[in-house]
């Protein structure tokens, strides 16, 4: 599991078939801290994540084993959305005090 923050969406109509109605986030894998990389992904989403939000994704065979995508051609998957992030007893990251 990695954590990331949605950077953006991604439409696409002409695409696999059992991709139809699934919702495609760009995501920027992050740091605890919340400092970003340069390493952008696509990912489906799979709990009703939006822009801005920080999310735990999972990449590779786990990507499928979220939601009902065992038959879906993807290796990201949101699986969820940060509330928290505690290091060492110190508050890095809470939802409600968003930089």
């Amino acid at each position: 599991m990695e954590l990331a923050q949605v950077v953006g969406t991604v439409v696409s109509t002409a695409k696999d078939a059992k991709l139809n109605g699934k919702k495609l986030l760009l995501v920027n894998i992050i740091e605890a801290d919340q400092t970003p990389t340069k390493t952008h992904v696509v990912a489906v989403d799979t709990v009703g994540a939006g822009v801005g939000e920080v999310v735990i994704i999972v990449r590779g065979s786990s990507a499928r084993q979220a939601g009902n995508l065992s038959s879906v051609p993807t290796d990201t998957s949101i699986i969820a959305i940060i509330d928290s992030i505690e290091k060492e007893g110190k508050l890095l990251f809470q939802k409600s005090k968003r930089k």
